[in-house]
């Protein structure tokens, strides 16, 4: 056969810029913690990588250092010691000046400003020493929170880096390397043992095992034959095998995938919003405040030089840097988190709202199941053996494509069992289907089916099949012209660790947890019977699921987990809509703000868990840095502490809220069991 029989014939020759490059979006920046607001001096920073930032405070350090030893070992003149000083201050200032009067001219008073002011301040009263401590402490905060925040992005340059850079194409000379930005849809590609599968694809030859745990954060190798799908990123790991490419790499999983990271991260929480609207104001009042503090103190004769030095202390103190980066400190780990353990989250506001869900909806078909039926009962009667019955069932429905026949046949083939070649086949819709076999005539359906050829159906096949739908299950009987001789019955298998998520769920605090489903009301029973479900809503329509969302939420906050197409509304309606990423429908994807990418239900308690943890770090550091700013406040004004002591206080702080929120990133390694569901409540909850 020739290698590429199966490649398109219109193949591309060639990529220009703009058609169809794939061109790997860089890691988005760090927003600035320090700047109030989306103006240009953000650039200032971000053009700053941490090495930039570690040099001049380095600079800054240098140069105090010098200048305090000189003071203090040798007699140097004044004059030399003060260019030291000042060139400490333009080596741990020039930033922070600049942005600050950039935003100026825009109208926005930031963080910058206060430290600028402080800093001239202090060299306004010959007080070199503390300003030049004040803007090397400050630099290297700023080096120290660009660093921990930008390995908050480690997992977006993570799952760049997961694609190889090329591929190996398969055309009618054979086989040739091309960069991965080159393939297009419909290329057949060849992927070797051990080496990372280039691009989304289904395979159409060969068998594997593929380690997807970058992506899905599965533990074990995945069995792929042909026609199951391929992600690019994701290691073949036995055999070879061939597959077409489905989508280009600017569309490939991985890179959706780093895409909606990169856009969650960018989006702003709840909390994270409150404190935009209040910096400029604040700030601003920090600044008046400050002046009077200075001036007033004049008007009853108090000394000039100790009233404005304390009003430079009050500048320092009273920054909220602490206080603005406790939010997106720990939202950024904790969306990494996510991202690394096989859950998206599409927002900061979406991972905290994760954490205030009262009420959980959810769907059946491919959430609580697999989605797909198996046989699960078979009742014979006569004088034939169930494997005898099983065959003879298998041979009439193999030419079906309808779920339930699959899944007949499938048991048949996985006994081993020899099934026969079926003639003359017909299918009733709504009742089943017939055909001849080697060995006579067969049908295989509901009682309607039976009563309509004229073959009657023992009351023994009647109650068998009453009992197996009383489960919940579909009853199919098999019959040949005489009689019928099995009843089978096929359901939806429950999702392995369904009922162990439900229960962490409930542990976890969620007061309701309901099934929202469009299948009939036993079967929505027996599966809610089976992993927990408080209550059952059945034959439901999409719109009707909406509704019933609806109705929910004036009882609670409500977060609505589906993966078809006939649960958009009502994830687009719940407060949450949590989309199961394995299997999920495109739409579901889209509509969806939470995607549990490996299609593992147990992900959902553990996203349940990171949330309220973050929210819990949010709370205690937005509570830390208001105790740090009130009380050095306090004693600024009553007792007037030196600036140094107040800028150690003011900066530690604000590493302390950095390093607590990185904290997130480690949620999930020190305790296993918040990514395992079927241990005890993790310590999240």
């Amino acid at each position: 056969m020739n290698q590429a029989s199966d490649a398109p014939a219109n193949r591309r020759s060639a990529t220009q810029p703009g058609d169809g490059v794939a061109v790997k979006s860089p890691v988005p920046d760090i927003p600035s913690t320090r700047a109030f607001g989306k103006t240009e001096s953000e650039g200032w920073k971000h053009a700053w990588d941490q090495y930039g930032l570690a040099t001049v405070a380095a600079l800054a350090w240098l140069f105090l250092i010098a200048a305090f030893a000189i003071d203090r070992l040798t007699g140097a003149s004044q004059t030399f010691i003060v260019s030291l000083y000042v060139a400490s201050y333009l080596a741990g200032g020039t930033l922070a000046t600049r942005t600050a009067f950039s935003d100026l001219f825009d109208r926005v008073v930031n963080i910058d400003l206060l430290m600028v002011l402080a800093a001239a301040g202090a060299a306004v009263l010959g007080a070199w020493a503390e300003g030049a401590v004040l803007l090397a402490l400050f630099s290297t905060s700023n080096a120290l929170e660009f660093y921990a925040l930008r390995r908050t992005k480690n997992a977006v340059r993570a799952l760049m880096d997961l694609t190889p850079a090329e591929a190996t194409l398969l055309h009618d000379d054979g086989e040739r390397l091309v960069p991965v930005e080159q393939l297009i849809t419909g290329d057949l590609i060849l992927v070797r043992p051990g080496e990372k599968i280039p691009a989304d694809a289904t395979l159409v030859r060969g068998t594997t095992e593929v380690d997807q745990a970058a992506i899905t954060g599965e533990s074990m190798p995945v069995t792929k034959a042909v026609g199951d799908d391929v992600f690019a990123g994701t290691v073949n790991q036995s055999g070879a095998f061939r597959a077409r490419v489905t989508h280009p790499s600017t569309e490939t999983k991985i890179a959706k995938i780093a895409r909606m990271v990169e856009e969650a991260q960018s989006e702003k929480s709840r909390a994270e919003r409150f404190t935009d609207s209040f910096e400029g104001p604040y700030a601003i009042g920090v600044i008046v405040f400050a002046a009077l503090v200075g001036v007033v103190p004049l008007l009853f004769g108090a000394d000039g030089g100790s009233s404005f030095y304390r009003a430079m202390t009050l500048l320092v103190v009273a920054s909220p840097c602490a206080l603005v980066i406790s939010t997106p400190a720990a939202t950024l780990s904790a969306i990494a988190n996510a991202a690394r353990n096989g859950v998206l989250v599409k927002g900061g506001s979406y991972l905290d709202e994760l954490g205030a869900i009262e009420i959980v909806g959810f769907d059946k078909t491919g959430t609580l199941t697999l989605g797909r039926a198996s046989l699960t009962d078979i009742e014979v009667f006569g004088n034939r053996t169930e494997e005898a019955a099983l065959a003879l069932a298998a041979s009439v429905e193999h030419p079906s494509e309808h779920p339930i026949a699959k899944a007949i046949v499938t048991e048949a083939k996985a006994r081993g069992l020899a099934l026969q070649a079926a003639h003359d086949f017909t299918t009733q819709p709504g009742k089943g289907v017939t055909a001849m076999l080697d060995r006579g005539f067969v049908a295989a359906g509901n009682e309607a089916l039976f009563a309509s050829l004229g073959i009657p159906v023992a009351a023994l096949a009647s109650e068998a099949a009453a009992r197996i739908r009383g489960q919940g299950h579909t009853a199919i009987l098999a019959g040949d012209r005489q009689a019928v001789f099995a009843v089978i019955g096929v359901a939806d298998q429950v999702r392995p660790g369904a009922a162990e998520a439900v229960a962490e769920l409930r542990r976890q605090g969620i007061k309701r947890i309901v099934m929202l489903t469009g299948d009939n009301r036993l079967v929505g029973e027996s599966i809610g019977r089976q992993v927990g479900i408080d209550e059952v809503h059945a034959d439901l329509q999409p719109e009707q699921k909406l509704a019933a969302v609806e109705q929910l939420r004036a009882q609670g906050r409500v977060a609505m987990v589906g993966d078809g197409v006939n649960d958009a509304p009502a994830l687009a309606g719940a407060d949450l809509g949590i989309a199961m990423g394995a299997g999920g429908t495109d739409v579901a994807l889209e509509t969806a703000d939470v995607v549990l990418l490996t299609g593992d239900i147990g992900r959902l308690p553990y996203a349940v868990g990171l949330s309220r943890r973050m929210r819990a770090i949010i709370r205690i550091c937005i509570a830390f840095s208001l105790a740090v700013i009130v009380s050095l406040g306090v004693l600024a004004l009553t007792i007037g502490i030196p600036l140094p002591v107040g800028v150690v206080g003011h900066e530690g702080s604000t590493i302390v809220v950095v390093l607590t929120g990185l904290t997130l990133l480690a949620y999930g390694r020190q305790d296993n069991r918040s990514l395992d569901v079927r241990a005890t409540p993790n310590p999240g909850s």
